[in-house]
């Protein structure tokens, strides 16, 4: 049978499931089925059979996003809806939405939060709110409870807009009604919770459908908001319908997922290496222009940009001069490699002797770490850039390095895609590693950061260590600041060229690191990607950069 709308339920572990199957059931009007993933477990109590359920069982778990793929590839409807197992819906919500939708359109009905239950004391009838079964009657000292069905919207508990802040966490936002764009029966939302959204099934598809890369739980809202709105699409917000979600803020309601915080961290790492590190491919714009949309918004407190103002990019370059005498060709072939990949950039150079490149800043001072924070902010007072990049006198950098623009003002972010050559042997070296050479990030954010770290170097009369090169990588006491330092991945490496005389060390053996994380991804090659190869012919690596 041909269906207008496919709801999608992965489930596992669901005590309401039949309850949300049964509410679907009695207050759709529309050509809708109901598509069930049971994700590992069978449903207890058992789903209803009924001509417009189907349900899929997975021996194995598959997960929350690859089983809502799962039930999107089955579906023949014009459009599906996610919906999380323990939801309630308005009368008609499925025809309601549908009458609104537009092709490029991510809709989520108004939510409530749903009152399943509460425990009523068989001795005097009074009433827990759902939670974990009471030991004791508030009324009347009793200890035998019985449970009643409530199953209704708590209509003081209503949520119709949603952000996400510059470390990509949903969170609700109720002030966003007070403005004119929040009006109206349907209206733009910034973000959504997983719990429910509905879309054409092709677009499902264009999009990517969900990315099983986050892992099996986390980030989805993020992920389905950053997709319609990138993408060129809208998600907005119906009020004229509603479902009402049963959240899992008590103890007694736990994930039916194994949750841990690694899995966790990695669906937030994966989702900013997409959407902060402008990496998804379909984007037809970036996050900053989402960002920009909404403005002002909590938790991009430091990012309130002027949607009229075009934002500037620069770049600073810090040399301690010595490359030039002791490696000129490295010096002029990185130099000119970095004027062909910045496409007409403005580059500020600061270095210890006079250099005719870019607007030149000479710090008259002993090469040293503490002189080289001393360069880097003199640059960087010296830019009138709103962004820039830090490059370095013996890296190469790919175009691509330059395209990406940090979406928030109060973060770092590092291009991790960086190759190291042996400089003797043209050997070639990957592993996943944050450095300044890779570090892009506002203007001010870096003024800020580099006064305090010269202040704290010169407090403490020498450079500690434990507070490392690069901005972001370490909290207080260790750290400057608490900004976060975030990765991305540009699509093409820049070559960092080891040589004699680098600041610091290079450690070319796993075996140098005594903590093994510090060098996960390690790969070693004679060619580095996009750039050829270099083991055994370094020097005519060099000419060709420079075309000699």
């Amino acid at each position: 049978m041909m269906y207008d709308l496919s709801i999608l339920i992965p489930a596992r572990n669901e005590e309401w499931l039949a309850r949300t199957v049964e509410d679907i059931l009695l207050n759709k009007t529309g050509n809708t089925e109901i598509i069930v993933v049971l994700d590992g477990e069978w449903a207890a109590p058992p789903i209803p059979q009924h001509d417009h359920v189907t349900v899929l069982f997975n021996p194995e778990s598959v997960g929350q996003r690859a089983a809502t793929n799962q039930a999107a590839r089955i579906s023949n409807a014009k459009y599906i809806m996610k919906a999380d197992a323990h939801c309630a819906f308005g009368p008609g919500f499925d025809t309601i939405l549908m009458e609104d939708m537009e092709p490029d359109w991510t809709v989520v009905p108004r939510m409530y939060n749903l009152h399943v239950f509460d425990w009523q004391c068989k001795g005097c009838q009074a009433r827990t709110y759902q939670g974990p079964q009471p030991t004791k009657c508030q009324h009347c000292d009793g200890s035998d409870f019985e449970r009643v069905i409530v199953w209704q919207p708590r209509r003081t508990r209503r949520t119709d807009f949603a952000r996400f802040d510059s470390n990509l966490r949903f969170g609700y936002w109720r002030a966003y009604e007070k403005r004119q764009a929040a009006a109206g029966d349907i209206a733009d939302l910034m973000c959504c919770v997983g719990a429910c959204w509905m879309m054409e099934r092709a677009r499902y598809w264009e999009l990517g459908g969900m990315d099983e890369r986050h892992g099996s739980w986390g980030q989805m809202g993020v992920e389905v908001a950053c997709k319609s709105w990138l993408s060129g699409g809208r998600q907005v917000v119906n009020k004229k319908t509603w479902f009402a979600h049963l959240f899992r803020t008590q103890q007694g309601f736990g994930f039916p997922y194994p949750l841990t915080g690694k899995a966790v961290s990695q669906a937030r790492q994966h989702s900013r290496n997409l959407w902060q590190g402008n990496q998804w491919e379909l984007a037809k714009y970036p996050l900053e222009w989402l960002i920009k949309k909404f403005a002002p918004i909590p938790g991009w407190e430091s990012f309130q940009p002027d949607p009229e103002k075009e934002l500037t990019k620069g770049i600073i370059y810090y040399t301690d001069s010595l490359l030039d005498e002791i490696a000129p060709a490295i010096a002029n072939a990185c130099r000119q490699q970095l004027t062909q990949a910045a496409g007409g950039l403005p580059i500020v150079s600061a270095s210890l002797k006079p250099l005719d490149f870019g607007h030149n800043v000479v710090i008259d001072k002993p090469r040293g770490i503490l002189t080289m924070f001393e360069q880097i902010l003199a640059a960087l007072k010296a830019s009138q850039a709103d962004i820039i990049y830090f490059c370095e006198h013996d890296i190469l950098y790919h175009p691509q390095h330059f395209q990406f623009t940090p979406p928030a003002a109060n973060a770092f972010y590092y291009n991790e895609n960086t190759w190291k050559v042996d400089a003797a042997s043209g050997r070639a070296l990957f592993y996943y590693t944050k450095q300044t050479s890779g570090l892009s990030c506002f203007r001010e954010l870096a003024i800020q950061h580099y006064e305090a770290r010269i202040e704290r170097v010169k407090r403490e009369g020498k450079y500690n260590y434990s507070i490392g090169f690069e901005p972001g990588c370490h909290a207080p006491p260790r750290g400057i600041d608490d900004h976060e330092a975030i990765s991305w991945f540009s699509e093409l490496p820049n070559v960092d060229i080891r040589h004699s005389k680098n600041l610091t060390p290079t450690r070319w053996r796993r075996e140098q690191f005594r903590n093994k994380k510090f060098c996960q991804g390690w790969r070693e090659s004679d060619l580095v990607p996009g750039w050829g190869v270099t083991a055994g012919r370094f020097d005519e690596f060099i000419k060709g950069v420079t075309n000699e």
